[in-house]
């Protein structure tokens, strides 16, 4: 996403090289990194470390935020949810799984691709252009990036919603309202079911430990 506030600590970083560690022992050609969170769990601050940890061995690695391939354009996905019923709506079914698989692919076959980049300023929705031919690894991140299909590696965040309050306050991205708070309990239940698929997970602590 462009315009997206990153809040980098320690823990990040600590956790990043662990994660690195777990690629590198796993590598292979256009391998593909998945991580999950819920809302504030740090899913963007990871992904950016990991690739530029990457970068240290010598790989090229792509950060794909799946929050980009929302089906509501962000102007209108409050009332669409509102109107058809937050708890019935929120959750896996409201993204482009389809143009996500359709990225992943044209990585995989290093093709030129273009996909929908979300501008957090102007809640427009724009289109970035990238080169895949050079680029070693996808790092997918989202609250269900796990269930992205093809992926070799799965991180899972154990941090939830309630946990995540204030870092999601000092990002600003969206006001902590009743709708906000519907929103966050509903993703937080679809988060929770993908967590059995993966293999790595961040705990409480921010400790990688295996799942």
């Amino acid at each position: 996403m462009l315009e997206d506030v990153l809040l980098i600590t320690e823990k990040h970083r600590t956790a990043a090289a662990d994660i690195v560690k777990e690629i590198l022992k796993r590598k292979k050609d256009k391998f593909i990194v998945a991580i999950s969170g819920e809302s504030g769990s740090g899913k963007s601050e990871l992904t950016h470390v990991i690739a530029k940890e990457l970068r240290k061995h010598g790989l090229f690695a792509k950060p794909i935020h799946i929050d980009n391939f929302y089906n509501t354009l962000p102007l209108e996905r409050t009332e669409w949810r509102i109107k058809n019923g937050i708890e019935k709506v929120v959750g896996m079914n409201e993204y482009k799984w389809d143009e996500i698989n359709r990225v992943i692919d044209d990585f995989k076959n290093n093709r030129k691709s273009s996909m929908p980049c979300v501008d957090l300023v102007t809640e427009k929705v724009d289109t970035l252009t990238t080169d895949f031919n050079g680029i070693d690894m996808l790092i997918i991140d989202g609250l269900y990036a796990i269930n992205t299909e093809g992926v070799d590696l799965r991180v899972f965040i154990e941090l939830t919603y309630h946990e995540t309050k204030k870092a999601q306050k000092d990002r600003g991205k969206e006001p902590q309202n009743e709708y906000r708070m519907r929103v966050l309990e509903q993703e937080h239940k679809q988060v929770q079911s993908l967590k059995n698929k993966a293999n790595l997970l961040v705990n409480m602590d921010y400790k990688v430990i295996p799942a």
